[in-house]
């Protein structure tokens, strides 16, 4: 078995619009495809024995062990390496359960598609899933104690942390978008300029002289204690010359930490000699950045951590370090293996509590203690483990918001302002957290910027907080929003020009405008990446940009099926056309599979939005039925039936009507427009640009633009290089015409064919292509459309080839053209700079010649270059030319 390709979806995709995290493995079964598993002897009892929790797969039986019955009945080892892969990651501690396998279109090949939780995990599970299946079929032993202890570090290397998770969480569950925007915890919420931002639990709305002064040890206190808040006595000292001195001033025991220190790094507490402060000085050294260390007075009581959130204290919880409690018979060692027997503790933040783990620091406190591992407690004898109660330390939390006392909940909102963070957490020492502190004699001991939560959320006992909540309360308050319009396009052909449209009508409305094409990504009309832009990432690009507020996506199938969409919602979806185009690659090879990727994005509209179907289009107007909102048609032909059908309902639709570019609501018209004065039509010659058109007249009229805001920019969007590059770019020379179009696949040659008929010319020069990731028929067909247009034919190559040699492109071009005209004059120039050079510096008086480029910008650049040679020498300046001289 050999893995062609693994592609990981990170949003709507082919194989599911509402699970967008699927690892896609492309499998070839190779010798396999003819041995299923019934075929192999002793396979089911091996996997059986490998995997006895697999009982639970229910598989297409629907009942527990109906994959192992479907085993036992002969499957392919494509279905089985899926349930593998998702086994390991459930054993993991990463419960997945979605799955499906389907043929690619290749015999023995299969699409092994399969949900994960975490990227690296998923993609490491689909290599080790072939790998374990392999020794299954040869009846080799399989250890999957290395997987899976790798599959739990990749997670935690990956995965967000409990605090930002939980934001997260409660952001999306709200329907508020969000992107992860490094490797770290630094995550954005929203879209656009209704962006904000988040890391850890630090907000872009957190006061980043609050995050300094909480960092402060120093400041802090001095600020607090000039506020009349109880802090413990104590001194900062940055020599180990005055670490004597202090401790006498303030008293054993003691607390040394660095002033600068966070997450209880570099803290020692309890200290009751010298000795011991000397080493905890220096420990508190290593993790301090500026030197300064505090030494203060141990406040005895318990560890409790206050959280605030907005000003208001909205959790409480008391904590208590790691620590074991003896029996009289076990070992110390012992204790802590039955601690953490507990199911509810795992590796790093699986579980609402962490294994405790045998440190340095922890056998340095067991041998202070008097203590060794193979010590035996007393019974009822409790040993800490850690010196600070930190949950990711082993420790545990119960939770205390109910009780904490009134004086001390004014207090922490009051701290929360004094410092001035709008999220912190303050740790407070008393012996009882429902009593004031003056009574309690207790204290406060740090407040800290950007406080974990998994202490709240999951508490060992009490009351779980839902304490991400309030965040996002604040952050976005209600009425306000945090996404910005989104028009997603996609189609065979049109979708360009479709997008280039829209954002031109919206930055006439006043929008700032951020969006993707073809040709590049473009940010309030200035290009900032070049290139084909139609996926993801580019999408991801505009979203992430904080200066728009308006965004037009064009989406390509390509990145449909390598990851998906880069947006889980839009508000209108536009599907202009289905035409063959591409069939053959990446598992689609039909014309309704191609339909399928093209309708992910109807099917991701808001409720709210509309989907804006093609209804002279079967595959397009079939979209209809899958999608969960409003829907708008648009049609060339004002009797369509199904055009007649929606404006008895009332609905919305776009037409071309006795010349007009006209929006319906209902059966009442409304004139927009004379097709032949909008200049995209080329005075209505352009049929195939009206159609581009009414999908975007009915997305400004959908989101509230006037008829006369509609009108002013259709008439002001002027075909050109700057405009539409690319895109019936047409060139007058002195003595002849030059016409350079995108037009790449048989659909777009035709809608060509139509608008060049209607173009005078006494020769017609076509300079064509054949495109590497095509099937041969539709290559040979592009040769014979091109047969029927031009006069001549000059057959250049991309400089792309995708997969085929010049030659067999050239050739499958030339039979296509024979195939039509065995006797058109054909001339063959590969490289396409020296081919438009030819044509042009070769032409006949009033001639067409027609450039089908992929390369728009080198193609454009050397048409406006020769153009301006012309120019140059035909009406070139001198100092005679100076008007009034």
């Amino acid at each position: 078995m050999r893995i062609r390709e693994i592609n990981a979806m990170r949003g709507p995709n082919y194989w599911s619009v509402r699970r967008h995290k699927l690892i896609v493995m492309v499998l070839d079964l190779e010798e396999m495809e003819e041995r299923p598993s019934n075929k192999i002897e002793g396979f089911r009892d091996r996997l059986e024995k490998l995997f006895p929790t697999m009982y639970e797969h229910r598989c297409s039986v629907g009942e527990p062990g109906g994959f192992f019955q479907r085993v036992e009945e002969g499957t392919w080892m494509g279905h089985i390496i899926e349930h593998i892969a998702l086994e390991i990651q459930s054993l993991a501690g990463m419960d997945v359960g979605f799955g499906r396998t389907r043929g690619y279109g290749e015999k023995g090949v299969y699409s092994v598609v399969f949900a994960y939780m975490e990227e690296s995990v998923g993609r490491y599970a689909a290599k080790v899933a072939v790998e374990i299946c392999q020794a299954l079929i040869d009846g080799e032993d399989y250890d999957l104690t290395d997987d899976i202890q790798k599959m739990r570090e990749l997670r935690e290397a990956e995965r967000l942390g409990p605090s930002t998770g939980s934001i997260v969480e409660e952001a999306a569950s709200r329907g508020i978008p969000w992107i992860r925007l490094n490797k770290y915890s630094l995550c954005q919420l929203g879209y656009g300029s209704n962006q904000k931002r988040i890391q850890a639990t630090v907000t872009s709305e957190t006061s980043s002289i609050g995050v300094e002064i909480a960092c402060d040890k120093e400041d802090t206190k001095y600020l607090l204690q000039q506020a009349e808040v109880p802090t413990p006595k104590g001194e900062i000292i940055r020599r180990e010359s005055s670490l004597e001195e202090t401790c006498k001033y303030v008293g054993f025991p003691l607390v040394v930490k660095p002033v600068d220190g966070n997450h209880g790094r570099g803290i020692t507490v309890n200290i009751k000699n010298y000795d011991d402060a000397l080493v905890a000085f220096r420990c508190a050294k290593e993790s301090s950045r500026n030197g300064a260390i505090i030494v203060e007075r141990y406040v005895t009581g318990e560890d409790y951590r206050l959280l605030v959130i907005n000003y208001k204290m909205v959790a409480a919880a008391k904590r208590t370090p790691a620590n074991v409690v003896g029996d009289g018979t076990s070992t110390i060692q012992q204790l802590i293996d039955e601690v953490n027997k507990d199911p509810r503790r795992g590796y790093g933040h699986e579980n609402i509590l962490t294994q405790i783990s045998v440190n340095d620091l922890t056998l340095g406190i067991i041998k202070a203690s008097g203590y060794t591992l193979d010590s035996v407690l007393g019974d009822g004898q409790r040993l800490i483990l850690k010196d600070t109660a930190n949950l990711s330390t082993g420790g545990t939390a119960e939770d205390v918001t109910d009780i904490v006392h009134p004086s001390i909940v004014f207090m922490a909102e009051r701290i929360s302002k004094i410092i001035d963070l709008d999220i912190c957490g303050i740790d407070v020492m008393t012996s009882d957290i429902s009593k004031p502190l003056e009574e309690t004699r207790g204290a406060v001991l740090e407040v800290n910027a950007g406080p974990g939560f998994r202490m709240h959320l999951a508490p060992t006992t009490g009351l779980p907080r839902n304490v991400a909540a309030n965040v996002i309360d604040k952050l976005f308050p209600h009425g306000s929003t945090s996404r910005i319009p989104i028009i997603a396009i996609t189609g065979t052909n049109g979708k360009t020009t479709t997008t280039r449209l829209i954002a031109h009508l919206a930055k006439m409305k006043g929008h700032k405008v951020g969006y993707t094409t073809s040709d590049g990504v473009y940010i309030q009309n200035q290009i900032l990446m070049k290139g084909d832009c139609t996926g993801p990432a580019s999408a991801e690009f505009v979203l992430k940009d904080p200066t728009i507020d308006f965004a037009v996506l064009e989406c390509a199938r390509g990145g449909l099926l390598r990851a998906g969409l880069g947006f889980h919602k839009c508000d209108i979806g536009i599907v202009t056309n289905v035409a063959a185009d591409h069939l053959g690659l990446k598992g689609i090879h039909t014309l309704e599979q191609l339909a399928k990727v093209k309708g992910v994005i109807p099917e991701t509209v808001l409720p709210e939005g509309y989907a804006i179907l093609n209804a002279d289009d079967d595959l397009v107007y079939d979209m209809r039925k899958s999608v969960n909102c409003n829907v708008a048609l648009f049609s060339m032909d004002e009797n369509n039936p199904r055009i007649k059908a929606m404006q008895k309902l009332g609905g919305i639709s776009a037409v071309y009507e006795n010349g007009f570019i006209t929006i319906c609501r209902g059966e009442w018209k409304m004139r927009v427009v004379k097709a032949v004065n909008v200049p995209l039509t080329y005075g209505g010659r352009a049929t195939f640009m009206i159609q581009n058109i009414l999908p975007a007249v009915t997305t400004a009229y959908v989101k509230g633009f006037t008829l006369e805001e509609i009108k002013a920019g259709l008439e002001t969007f002027i075909p050109s290089p700057a405009q539409t590059p690319g895109r019936l770019n047409l060139f007058q020379f002195k003595d002849f015409q030059v016409l350079l179009d995108y037009a790449h696949n048989p659909a777009g040659m035709r809608a060509l064919q139509k608008f060049i008929e209607n173009i005078d010319a006494s020769v017609k020069v076509g300079i064509i292509a054949g495109v590497g990731d095509r099937r041969e028929e539709d290559t040979n067909e592009i040769g014979s459309i091109a047969a029927e247009m031009f006069d001549e034919i000059i057959i250049r190559q991309d400089k792309n080839l995708r997969g085929r040699t010049e030659t067999e492109l050239i050739a499958m071009l030339d039979a296509g053209i024979k195939m039509k005209d065995p006797n058109k004059k054909t001339t063959i120039i590969p490289n396409e700079r020296e081919a438009a050079t030819f044509a042009i510096k070769n032409a006949k008086k009033d001639s067409l010649i027609v450039i089908c480029s992929d390369v728009i910008p080198d193609a454009l650049e050397l048409v406006q270059k020769l153009k301006e040679e012309e120019a140059n020498k035909l009406y070139g300046f001198s100092t005679e030319d100076i008007p009034n001289k």
